[in-house]
């Protein structure tokens, strides 16, 4: 019977009710087959969820498709109890992570969970632990999560924002789920923002000067990306992203194998109108990218292609007329950092990508996210543009003993 010592120095059973609650390993196509399928069933009770493609789900658990697995270790798990599963949680060192400073967030002996979905509170502390003993077995001090799988995928616990449904790549998470993880002895390490926008709504007169005072400067190019280049435009891209979050916390560099896998993926909704870069003196220096809400389409076809989803699919990836518009990632080089140009070069790209969702694809909301709490310079834009913060992720960690 595994037991774990809770911080409150008394001993839990976290089998639960002797050993009634068993953990199994996912090692085959199988098992990670039942694994997401499980995940499926979890969401399909929640209010406001938006069915996911299944095909999609199952190639970011597989190590031969999610190049994710080329530099990290994962164990996944799913919990059963009477011979039904009743949850699952993965286990995973990234070890880009490892090699991050402590200072920022990750760094050695740094191990994740992620994946987290559970039947009841006695399933929840089974599967932690499973989690926990398989990351102190591989020589882990710490564990952070949920984050699933990558921090550049699906980071973070819902903890508000449950009443309206998520946006592109975004969790959706039960309320309860945040207070099975404190019991089990985390704390949060850092809360994650989005902010919901009113894009009908032209900018406040400060921003709209700001913006004619940057049009007029000759040194300032603000251009759509060229989907025609766009393996050279994904380079570009990622090159100013790296540079640019490399002191947050949290950040872990995309390898080559990541940059060209994001750039197969991304190019389907990638619509030129809708993803800035900021050149100043003919060289990039920001970037901004935007992706139509692709759970408005498969909200209507309840994330199934087949046998006629395809069809609204491709109609829709083609003009997502009506789309919300979620800008998930934004830049400047790190030489702007706390300049006046580097929020120029943002409020520039903001609004011209604002002009374009309204106008080309009659759009009439937009998020911006994730931002992190401490994001002083995000989050200023934030509220200077009059969005709204409309949802709230947790990531929580907890030492390992």
């Amino acid at each position: 019977m595994i037991k774990r010592k809770y911080e409150d120095g008394g001993v839990t059973d976290v089998l639960a009710r002797e050993a009634e609650i068993r953990i199994e390993p996912v090692n085959d196509k199988r098992q990670r087959a039942a694994f997401v399928d499980l995940g499926r069933a979890f969401s399909d009770r929640l209010e406001h969820f938006v069915p996911q493609i299944r095909s999609e789900q199952l190639e970011l658990v597989d190590p031969a498709k999610n190049p994710f697995f080329g530099h990290a270790r994962v164990q996944l798990f799913m919990a059963m109890r009477a011979g039904k599963p009743v949850g699952r949680i993965s286990a995973h060192i990234d070890e880009l992570a490892l090699a991050m400073p402590a200072d920022q967030g990750f760094g050695p002996g740094t191990g994740f969970f992620g994946y987290f979905d559970a039947e009841d509170e006695d399933v929840a502390r089974a599967l932690l632990a499973a989690a926990e003993a398989w990351l102190a077995g591989e020589g882990m001090t710490r564990v952070l999560g949920p984050i699933s799988l990558s921090i550049w995928e699906e980071p973070g616990l819902l903890v508000k924002g449950q009443d309206h449904a998520p946006m592109i790549m975004m969790g959706h998470h039960p309320a309860h789920y945040a207070a099975w993880i404190e019991a089990a002895g985390y704390a949060r390490a850092k809360t994650l923002y989005t902010y919901d926008l009113d894009i009908t709504k032209p900018f406040p007169p400060l921003i709209q000067r700001i913006v004619q005072s940057g049009h007029k400067n000759a040194r300032i190019n603000v251009r759509r990306v060229r989907k025609k280049d766009w393996d050279a435009e994904v380079a570009i891209i990622l090159g100013i992203l790296n540079d640019a979050w490399s002191d947050n916390w949290g950040f872990v560099p995309f390898s080559p194998a990541e940059v060209a896998y994001a750039g197969k993926k991304l190019r389907p909704i990638i619509h030129e109108e809708l993803n800035m870069i900021a050149e100043v003196d003919g060289r990039p220096v920001a970037f901004m990218l935007t992706f139509p809400d692709i759970n408005d389409a498969l909200a209507k076809i309840r994330g199934k292609l087949f046998p006629f989803g395809w069809f609204h699919m491709l109609r829709w990836l083609k003009h997502p007329k009506g789309a919300g518009m979620r800008v998930p990632l934004m830049g400047v080089l790190k030489e702007l950092h706390n300049s006046r140009m580097a929020s120029q070069l943002a409020f520039m790209m903001i609004e011209e990508i604002r002009e374009q969702a309204k106008t080309k694809f009659a759009s009439t909301r937009g998020e911006i996210g994730w931002v992190l709490e401490d994001n002083q310079g995000m989050v200023a834009i934030a509220d200077t543009i009059q969005s709204q913060m409309n949802r709230e992720y947790a990531i929580y960690e907890r030492k390992l003993v």
